[in-house]
């Protein structure tokens, strides 16, 4: 993600404008359906900019620069670009910019998805229901609908008389209005307009694999429509699935028309996620560290800073393929990640410490129970930075060392693992000092100083090479 004082400074203006009129009922959509998914930074601030323009208009009154925003609202400009940004991905706004001495935005604020969409939508009421929980999520449901009509008044019948019954056209119209009827407004009429549901990118999934992968007689390449495309993009993406495992669940939604079954795909994708995830379900995590857990809040001033600065602004997948060249996680490796975060609630800047410690220290293997292991113990010390995940690292090393020792595989003798204890090298990532460790001999020490094969400067100058398109 871009650092945010390369997009916006305080002095930067902003006019806010609404696509169609917001009504008081959106507010309960954004409240019981959007903040739980988008946190209350976020929802404040669109409920904010939703107030700087008046009732029954779709444009502010004036444009006003990003420092009284930050006054307004009490919060850093981080804080509020970071939650521009969950707005934006979430389909709640769009940003546009014009560039100058200073740049000029138009925030323009996009409807909230109808309950009937959202529920129906195939991967935020997913979101939604992994995030509250059952319960809740049942209530909201009865919360936003109703009873159907008919099922109340079923043994009433209609009896509503017809436009044409009641009304009869007069006079042919002058032509005076007739100019008058057909001349459109200057600007655009004040009305209410349809939200736009999320779309993953096809580009995201590679469809020319999977069609060449399904045999025509099973899945004519006709059933595979626009509508049909959109739904597999959005599924892969919420539940990860690659190319081979869509392959077979799209053959399991075919009908006997030879066309593709909505529901059907959908329950086979969510099914196959809940089979391999012990039932289960996704949940919208925020792939960086969260603003109010940064430890780093300005520009970076020195290569310590920067790794940490690293450690926040990179997804712990992106970081397992920035230490592997670019190569893809493993499924497994993928899994760990998943169960760690969703299990431990580690940020995901502290998971990329984890990850720098344990692979450093296993020949670049990411062992799960040595994994969970000190994620657990992190989990109950309430690590929620960067900066603390690896002060804590250092503090506990030779705790770390011997929960390591007790995972290894094989037999060994006491003898033998003493003897290692003493003379073995330990690979440390770069940025662990030994400052609790003041008895350990100075030679000692400085060996290990000289042997680190962690991430140096030059790995970390790779990564960050790599990172930012570079080495991809």
């Amino acid at each position: 993600m871009a650092q945010h004082w390369t997009e916006v400074i305080p002095s930067d203006h902003y006019t806010v404008a609404l696509n169609g009129l917001l009504h008081d009922y959106d507010r309960k959509i954004l409240v019981f359906l959007y903040q739980p998914l988008i946190g209350t930074i976020a929802y404040s601030l669109y409920m904010t900019l939703w107030m700087e323009v008046e009732e029954n208009r779709i444009w502010s009154s004036s444009s006003r620069n990003h420092h009284g925003l930050m006054s307004m609202m009490d919060l850093s400009l981080k804080e509020i670009y970071e939650a521009r940004k969950k707005l934006e991905g979430i389909g709640l706004l769009k940003v546009y910019v014009k560039e100058g001495e200073n740049r000029e935005f138009i925030y323009q604020l996009q409807p909230p998805l109808s309950p009937s969409t959202f529920f129906l939508d195939g991967m935020l009421n997913i979101f939604l229901y992994k995030k509250i929980g059952k319960t809740q999520y049942t209530r909201l449901k009865r919360f936003f609908s109703d009873e159907e009509y008919s099922n109340l008044h079923s043994d009433y019948k209609e009896v509503t008389t017809a436009f044409h019954e009641v009304y009869t056209s007069g006079q042919q119209i002058a032509k005076e209005y007739n100019d008058d009827l057909s001349i459109s407004p200057k600007g655009e009429w004040v009305d209410r307009m349809e939200s736009v549901k999320i779309q993953i990118p096809w580009q995201t999934f590679n469809f020319s694999l999977l069609e060449a992968g399904l045999s025509e007689s099973l899945v004519p390449r006709k059933a595979l429509t626009q509508t049909v495309k959109d739904a597999i993009s959005n599924l892969a993406f919420l539940y990860n699935i690659d190319v081979m495992e869509m392959k077979n669940i799209v053959i399991s939604a075919m009908n006997e028309d030879d066309e593709v079954e909505m529901d059907e795909l959908r329950k086979s994708a969510r099914d196959w996620y809940q089979m391999n995830h012990r039932d289960e379900l996704p949940s919208l995590i925020t792939q960086t560290q969260p603003v109010h857990s940064l430890s780093i809040t300005e520009k970076p001033k020195s290569k310590e800073e920067e790794l940490i600065h690293y450690f926040d602004t990179t997804s712990p997948i992106q970081f397992l393929k920035d230490l592997s060249g670019g190569a893809e996680p493993s499924k497994t490796e993928i899994k760990i990640l998943e169960d760690v975060m969703f299990h431990q609630k580690l940020p995901p800047g502290v998971m990329n410490v984890l990850i720098d410690y344990v692979m450093r220290k296993t020949d670049k293997k990411l062992t799960k129970a040595y994994v969970e292991t000190i994620a657990s113990h992190w989990a109950r010390k309430s690590i929620q930075t960067t900066a603390n995940a690896m002060a804590l690292a250092k503090k506990e090393h030779q705790q770390y060392l011997k929960w390591a020792e007790n995972k290894k595989v094989g037999k060994r003798s006491s003898k033998s693992n003493t003897k290692k204890a003493v003379t073995r090298t330990e690979l440390l990532p770069d940025w662990f000092e030994e400052e609790t460790s003041e008895n350990k001999p100075v030679q000692q020490k400085q060996e290990q100083k000289d042997e680190h094969l962690d991430l140096n400067m030059k790995e970390f100058q790779e990564l960050m090479k790599r990172r930012n398109g570079g080495g991809q």
